[in-house]
């Protein structure tokens, strides 16, 4: 099966049969001491908890759309595996008002409102904590995922020709398109099984959803996600680098 032919869910799923305990993505917040491991066993049971959340909950449907209002950060990348697993197309930093659903972090919520379809929040607080208080308006995603199944059971295969992704720049990718670039760039990066790529590259756009999520997937790779690195020093960094054992910097 060639590139155009497969899905990022493919990717997910090539991962865990490959490499199923092994760490896939660990996080970093340099602001609050944040760290976050997660095999592909763990992150495809949070994407199948969002995807079950997404089609029996929200009633999303393949090809609606759903704005991601959300930083570079694990949780993101979940929601972005489980829009592929569904079928529902991620718009990253889309409009809000003009997507069917909207997902949210704690900084983004008044602009999420102008959603008129269902609104999930996201605290993004450490080990995936509830609000403090709920925001009106919104799905608590920490109260609504944990029960949802942890295994997705898709009702029909998502095409790699149907469309998957949408940049803030407004560039649109089939799911197949973002599998073809991720291997590219993965090739260009020089990675393959066992790379482990250090990236503080931002989700806001394809580099840095490459490095830190799409690339590492297509190559066997994984990935050490630290949006917040610039608040390290050089002697910091090289530690980090050296006890996480990376081979690429992004």
């Amino acid at each position: 099966m060639n590139a155009i032919e497969r899905t990022p869910d493919d990717l997910l799923r090539t991962a865990l049969s490959t490499d199923p305990s092994g760490p896939l993505m660990t996080y970093y917040d340099d602001a609050t001491g944040e760290r976050v491991e997660l095999s592909a066993t763990t992150l495809a049971n949070w994407v199948a908890k969002t995807a079950n959340l997404l089609e029996s909950e929200l009633s999303a449907e393949p090809g609606d759309r759903l704005a991601v209002l959300l930083p570079t950060h694990w949780q993101t990348a979940v929601w972005l595996l489980a829009c592929a697993a569904t079928g529902v197309v991620a718009q990253v930093g889309g409009d809000p008002a003009r997507a069917d659903l909207v997902v949210s972090g704690p900084e983004t919520l008044e602009e999420a409102r102008a959603c008129r379809g269902e609104r999930v929040a996201l605290s993004l607080r450490p080990l995936g904590a509830r609000f403090a208080e709920q925001p009106s308006g919104f799905l608590d995603y920490a109260v609504e995922a944990p029960s949802q199944p942890d295994a997705y059971a898709r009702h029909a295969p998502v095409a790699p020709g149907a469309a998957a992704l949408v940049l803030a720049d407004g560039e649109e990718f089939t799911g197949g398109q973002v599998v073809q670039r991720a291997v590219a760039d993965a090739e260009e990066l020089a990675l393959g099984p066992g790379s482990r790529v250090l990236t503080s590259g931002s989700y806001g756009g394809w580099p840095g959803l490459s490095a830190g999520l799409y690339a590492p997937l297509a190559a066997g790779a994984s990935v050490v996600l630290c949006p917040r690195v610039d608040l390290l020093d050089t002697e910091a960094l090289a530690a980090r680098q050296e006890s996480e054992r990376t081979s690429v910097t992004v």
